[in-house]
């Protein structure tokens, strides 16, 4: 394990580096909004004691909040990509940056104001020449907190987009990768190390001298000589880390992809931005992991991306809210017909890749209960374990429709979203999980498909889904969809899954290899 991850750092160090720096400067710009709006805050209820509950009390409230969740709210509301996630950790930063402010403010010494009225000094000058300052060190304390939280919190960003280390946390996940996880993991950590050093350092900066722990004036001279040089470095990184950000060019003729957050769609997603720069001339950016169907729905919706690829089974019973049926012309043109209906979006030809649902156990399992087929698991109703995913949990198509077509019972229903299920399956804590057809992992841990032998799954094909001015703008988005059917198929895209998810291939570089072998017109030279 731990050659294997020396190896990835050195191999992988460009997109680490670039990873980490980026998560730099999300979670920077999050502190530095926190203690703006915290700092201000926990002044003013020092001052009007009665809002002091009310806002603590809301803050707390924040808190508690799911950070998923709340994340999910942020969406729909702010986009994708760095907003939501910024938006996140200012929140989840404020409670200790206005407990502490206002703690510190309101501990100092009763005798001391007294004194520093008694010389005249107003109110404003009694909270910046004698309250701050006392209160300073209180008040960083709370900053540090919210600073070395804020660095673990930014790994969501990936989640929406929004880049950072997290990228690679979620794809180690989904990819079942512990070399992957721990290559975000822990820069992560030196990151929260470095971020609690720097801020340790401001603090001895703005702390008077006589509140600096020390045995003589001279010796704290020395402390915060050397602190100030701490802080000098980390605002030259800041301010450069701003230049870089506000300098990155734009396209004015673009488009924008995402992915969902596994390996077949990110492939595709990037089969797509290569065949249309290449056929198109057009530059296009994808944004992979961006999540489930339905964040990049509201994505789409919302206008921050202009593409992303689906599936006729999710379009026709998720969105479309239909009893799910096995035609898959039928499938396919009433989602072409209701998604323009509903969301004004153009649903592309399919790309001939049919990622329906299976369940799915190892062999020796099915060995053991003599399974075959979905409706073998009658024989054992009440006795096994299924652990799926959440969305299939709760999907009509899902495990309740399997369920009440084939007449099943399990001992136990665990939702355990990604990846995480197979290795519950592999380590016994489960007996049945679901899986995609043309899922790697299957490939990988040399799993048992259980044949569908009631068509309980909806065809899942994938298609590309664009917004209508898009397609008006390019129409000939559709002939290079059109163009890629012709050369993909199901077990094609199993096997470049299996090349992501078990021979830790990039998933772009998969697709172009692709691209470049079976169809060099969309290739990129």
């Amino acid at each position: 394990m731990i050659l294997e991850l020396l190896n990835y750092f050195v191999t992988a160090r460009g997109e680490i580096f670039s990873l980490f720096m980026e998560h730099i400067q999300l979670t920077m710009l999050a502190l530095l909004a926190a203690i703006a709006i915290g700092i201000p805050l926990g002044i003013l209820i020092s001052y009007v004691k009665p809002a002091s509950k009310p806002v603590i009390a809301f803050a707390n409230l924040v808190q508690a909040i799911p950070s998923m969740a709340l994340l999910g709210l942020a969406i729909p509301v702010l986009g994708i990509g760095m907003k939501p996630a910024v938006f996140l950790v200012v929140i989840y930063s404020l409670l200790p940056i206005i407990k502490n402010t206002y703690a510190g403010l309101m501990n100092i010494s009763p005798q001391m104001l007294e004194a520093a009225e008694g010389i005249g000094l107003t109110k404003s000058q009694i909270l910046c020449k004698v309250r701050i300052p006392m209160a300073l060190p209180v008040i960083m304390t709370g900053v540090r907190i919210s600073a070395v939280s804020a660095v673990g919190l930014m790994t969501l960003a990936a989640f929406v987009g929004g880049g950072g280390l997290g990228f690679l946390v979620f794809s180690g996940i989904r990819t079942v990768n512990n070399v992957k996880i721990l290559a975000g993991a822990i820069p992560a950590c030196i990151l929260a190390l470095l971020v609690d050093r720097v801020f340790a350092a401001v603090e001895v900066l703005v702390t008077p001298v006589s509140l600096i722990p020390g045995s003589s004036k001279e010796s704290k001279r020395k402390k915060k000589k050397k602190e100030k040089k701490v802080a000098g470095v980390a605002v030259l990184v800041v301010i450069a880390l701003a230049v870089t950000s506000l300098a990155r060019p734009s396209s004015e003729e673009s488009l924008t992809i995402a992915s969902m957050d596994f390996s077949e769609n990110e492939i595709l997603a990037y089969m797509m931005e290569e065949a249309i720069e290449t056929k198109l001339g057009i530059s296009v950016e994808t944004i992979p992991d961006l999540g489930g169907s339905s964040v990049c729905l509201s994505s789409i919706n919302s206008g921050e991306i202009d593409g992303y690829v689906e599936y006729t089974g999710t379009i026709y019973v998720s969105m479309l809210k239909k009893e799910p049926i096995s035609d898959v012309d039928q499938v396919y043109e009433e989602a072409k017909a209701g998604m323009k209906e509903m969301y004004g979006l153009e649903v592309l030809p399919s790309l001939n890749v049919n990622n329906t649902y299976t369940l799915s156990t190892t062999k020796e399992i099915a060995e053991t209960y003599g399974l075959e087929k979905i409706s073998d698991l009658k024989k054992w109703n009440g006795q096994l374990t299924a652990t799926t995913t959440l969305t299939f949990l709760n999907r009509e198509d899902g495990l309740p429709g399997v369920k009440e077509l084939y007449g099943l019972t399990f001992a136990k229903e665990v939702g355990v979203d990604g990846a995480p299920r197979y290795t519950a399956l592999m380590s016994g804590e489960g007996d049945i999980i679901d899986a995609y057809s043309t899922d790697g992992l299957l490939k990988k841990f040399d799993l048992v498909v259980l044949e569908d032998d009631k068509g309980a799954f909806p065809p899942y094909y994938a298609v590309p889904v664009f917004r209508s001015e898009v397609m008006e703008k390019y129409p000939g988005i559709s002939d290079v969809a059109q163009e890629l059917s012709q050369v993909l198929n199901t077990d094609i895209m199993a096997g470049l899954n299996y090349l992501v998810d078990e021979e830790d291939r990039d998933p772009k570089e998969v697709a172009h290899e692709f691209l470049t072998e079976y169809a060099p017109e969309l290739a990129e030279k």
